[in-house]
């Protein structure tokens, strides 16, 4: 079923450096042909293929380390996505499925066709004809200077909805629920709940979280400062100078998929974030 892989892996944990060069070596014995991204190939210590990526146009891609990673990597990699299955080296890596102790029985697995594929919706972001990539977790927007008030209209499918004065302004996927969106006081959104939810940073006045449906187009519209920072999935930032600042957030139609196998997303939920008790699992 795959006959390419593309290896990422983060550079500041020599063990990520040391487990992608194991698994590069055990994945060529499978007859696989791999690519390593260019600026991991650099630390390693073995001969591969070195590519952007924006250039790794594989069958699947194996991501060592924590969401972070896994973020990084779905930004830049060719549209439509290959399959990922993530190894965990981060600090929480709820995305991520497998422990690096078996990721060599899950490579076995990909390759036996022994898994299931979760897709993920992704948004995506344009501000005054500027296109930005799209995000996985969350879009967030905020004034390019710290500590300064966010004046803004949200507008729903054309309708101005209500006024917002706060930090900054967020809206996130199912997935990103989970992250920035649950930390700034958001809702979590089951997977299976087709929608979004935008959660205001420290809100000046009384305004909590709203969902909507995910076919909405949801327009944030900062009537000052004139420059505001946009941030996806905390990994591209842009500075937009425009009085005002208009963003539209829609559905994309990309999806990022992710290589499971025993796994839900109630698991991780309760084993790696909310339910967790501190020294141990539930």
């Amino acid at each position: 079923m795959f006959k390419s892989v593309g290896l990422v892996a983060r550079f500041d944990k020599r063990k990520a450096i040391q487990l992608a060069e194991d698994l590069a070596k055990y994945l060529r014995t499978k007859g696989l042909e791999v690519y390593v991204e260019d600026t991991l190939a650099e630390k390693m210590e073995t001969e591969e293929n070195s590519v952007s990526l924006k250039q790794m146009k594989t069958d699947f891609i194996i991501t060592i380390g924590g969401d972070g990673t896994i973020l990084r990597t779905g930004i830049s990699v060719p549209k439509p996505e290959p399959p990922i299955l993530a190894v965990n080296m981060g600090i929480r890596g709820f995305l991520t499925e497998v422990e690096p102790q078996q990721a060599f029985k899950a490579v076995d697995k990909c390759l036996e066709g022994e898994f299931k594929l979760e897709k993920c919706m992704k948004l995506s972001t344009a501000a005054d004809g500027i296109k930005f990539p799209d995000a996985l977790n969350e879009v967030l927007i905020t004034a390019d200077e710290p500590a300064k008030v966010l004046y803004a209209q949200i507008i729903k499918d054309g309708e101005l909805i209500l006024n917002c004065q706060a930090d900054g302004v967020m809206i996130a996927t199912q997935t990103g629920s989970t992250g920035y969106s649950l930390s700034a006081g958001g809702p979590v959104l089951d997977p299976s709940v087709n929608a979004f939810v935008l959660t205001p940073v420290c809100a000046l006045s009384v305004f909590r979280s709203i969902v909507f449906p995910v076919d909405s187009s949801l327009t944030v519209e900062v009537l000052r400062p004139r420059k505001n920072l946009v941030v996806i999935d905390g990994q591209h930032r842009r500075t937009v100078d425009s009085e005002p600042t208009s963003l539209t957030v829609t559905r994309s139609k990309y999806e990022t998929s992710f290589i499971r196998f025993r796994e839900n997303f109630y698991h991780r939920l309760r084993n790696r974030l909310v339910f967790r008790r501190l020294g141990g699992e539930t």
